[in-house]
């Protein structure tokens, strides 16, 4: 088994001793680049895409992007299809305002559970045939709206809608698949966010169909009908494009390399076990149905509000409302960019008071739309809301990636499952019933979010510490690899089976742990920011220190240097010298670290 190139005992990046390879070490702080790999985009070691190129529709990397964001945003056309046109549908089916809020409890709940499921979906048979597979099987449901005729049916049907909502969980999973940590949080954000924006595309789409419809010759009570066909044949399209044109892992769909032996088969008990006994994903749950869930109740109300409030006409409120949806195409990726830019300055603790900051700002402006008396206050407290829910999406998931890398599925399955409880919980207490207004129930909803967002304050990572704690002092316990290792037995271990898990350790170090490192401001990196780091052996030092390098490791890198002398430059300064224009392009300050690469 010591011959298998990666195999525990083998020999890695020049080390010639036979010993079990130990969980603590690494190579390097960067992963390198697989240049033996044909991708149309950089990669790193997990064969994950370096660079996020928007435009693009490189394979498989930006092909399964926009593929992913695509198809959830068809799932959001059609899940809120039905409110820009409740106006019209409640005087066909004579609905009463309990029935028109009970509905909009059911088009979020349904994903409840679907999304708990698309999360082990994903971890055991992969996120194709998972969000491919539930598109279409929605796409039914989605065509009987047509034929409803009553309270009880209209309920009926958009609960079985909203399970397509659960395709957010195969587009989170599948982002994470794809792409590096230090990117993940723009990646997420921007897929989530593109997709959320159907909920406000949706407000405009479906007016217009209807309009067009009715100038066709129909009956307004026909022709909101005849509009829901076309999210129907959208979900059909999407669905056979996912299936045909997507790919589970940038090597290939996961039953083929399972069957290849290059991907091993998980155990769905264990999946479970790690994520729900992780205390952070509950948290997360929380913090989810806060930011994902209030918006999903504004998709369901902010028509209606705009419509009754200030006696607009329906296109006109559906217009306004979809401004709400489609800030998404910003805001969730500006709050996946922001949080990955405060982990470059201030590891984790950067992306916690990003979430912070984002989602409390949300339930501020969303308790002045509630209290707004004129149409322009109350548009734009309407805006703000949208970011400060929005971007906090995107910094959650920013986030989200980095509490499991064994449960990542399941993990985001619950977190997603929880911004639909959130959800169907803020309807059924402030929009169903005839005690608050809808402008009472916002504001009172603003009230919630703020208080809900504090138990981020609870989440620590040992390795990285929380908004306000240092990381743990322990120096095995404060490692990355202990972290993201503890995850497997000794057994598997053995076996191999976390070496993923470790290499995603490595991915995600280098900026989570500047704090820890002593370096508390860009200065330090910078040239001319004195002697913070003069040569990568106090670089390592500084390291082992803080447990970031074992001893045993930090024996092998003095002995390889020693043993490479002559050489001109030792193994390890290439694979910094190969990455070294990756890292002078996306961070400037860090490549002054490695600048003593020249000198040796």
């Amino acid at each position: 088994m010591a011959e298998v190139e990666g195999e525990p005992g083998s020999s890695m990046h020049g080390v010639t001793g036979k010993e079990q390879t130990f969980a603590l070490s690494v190579a390097s702080p960067i992963v390198p680049t697989d240049r033996t790999a044909k991708f149309d985009l950089p990669v790193d070691s997990e064969h994950k895409a370096k660079v996020f190129k928007l435009f693009s529709l490189a394979n498989p990397h930006m092909r399964t992007f926009h593929l992913s964001w695509i198809s959830f945003f068809t799932c959001f056309v059609s899940t809120f299809a039905a409110a820009p046109l409740v106006p019209i549908i409640r005087d066909n089916l004579n609905l009463t305002k309990q029935d028109i809020g009970n509905a909009g409890v059911a088009s979020v709940s349904g994903s409840i559970f679907s999304r708990l499921v698309m999360g082990a979906v994903c971890d055991l048979l992969g996120p194709r045939y998972g969000c491919a597979f539930l598109i279409m099987l929605t796409a039914p449901t989605v065509f009987c709206m047509s034929f409803v005729a009553d309270a009880g049916g209209y309920l009926a049907v958009r609960f079985m809608i909203g399970f397509s909502l659960a395709t957010f969980v195969s587009c989170q999973y599948w982002m994470s698949t794809m792409f590096n940590s230090k990117i993940i949080g723009l990646v997420n954000g921007t897929a989530a966010g593109w997709g959320n924006m159907g909920g406000g595309a949706t407000q405009l789409l479906m007016p217009i169909v209807f309009d067009i419809i009715g100038r066709a010759g129909a009956t307004p009570f026909t022709a909101w009908r005849i509009a829901f066909f076309i999210p129907g044949w959208l979900h059909i399209i999407m669905g056979i494009m996912v299936l045909t044109l997507g790919q589970d892992l940038p090597d290939g769909n996961l039953g083929a390399l399972q069957k290849k032996g290059e991907v091993a088969k998980d155990e769905f008990r264990k999946v479970l076990w790690y994520a729900i006994t992780n205390y952070r994903t509950w948290i997360f749950v929380l913090l989810y149905g806060y930011s994902m869930g209030v918006e999903l109740s504004t998709d369901n109300v902010i028509a209606e509000y705009f419509y009754d409030r200030f006696n607009l006409k329906l296109h006109t409120a559906g217009l306004i409302a979809a401004t709400f949806g489609m800030a998404n195409f910003l805001a969730r990726p500006f709050g996946g960019f922001v949080s990955d830019r405060a982990a470059r300055y201030f590891g984790m603790r950067g992306r916690l008071w990003t979430l912070w900051i984002l989602q409390t700002l949300g339930g501020v402006f969303c308790i002045w739309l509630g209290r707004a008396s004129t149409l322009p206050v109350a548009i734009t407290a309407m805006i703000l809301f949208s970011v400060g829910a929005q971007a906090a999406c995107g910094a959650t998931f920013g986030i989200i990636p980095f509490i499991s890398r064994r449960s990542l599925g399941i993990i985001s399955g619950l977190t997603g499952a929880g911004g639909n409880f959130g959800s169907g919980l803020t309807q059924l207490v402030f929009f169903s019933s005839s005690a608050f207004s809808t402008g009472t129930g916002l504001s009172f909803m603003g009230v919630m979010i703020v208080c809900c967002t504090l138990p981020v304050t609870l989440v620590h990572f040992p390795q990285w510490g929380s908004m306000f704690l240092p990381a743990s002092q322990h120096v095995e316990k404060s490692t990355e690899e202990f972290y993201y290792g503890s995850e497997w037995t000794e057994e598997e271990k053995q076996k191999g089976l976390h070496q993923q898990s470790i290499k995603f350790a490595e991915n995600s170090r280098i900026f989570q742990n500047l704090e820890v490192l002593g370096f508390d401001r860009k200065s330090e990196f910078v040239d001319g920011g004195g002697d913070a780091v003069e040569s990568l052996v106090e670089w390592d030092h500084r390291r082992a220190e803080v447990g970031l390098v074992s001893p045993t490791e930090l024996g092998r890198r003095r002995e390889r240097r020693q043993g490479d002398e002559g050489s001109g430059v030792e193994s390890l300064d290439y694979e910094v010298i190969e990455n070294y224009a990756y890292w002078e392009e996306h961070v400037p300050f860090l490549t002054s670290i490695f600048r003593f690469e020249i000198l040796v």
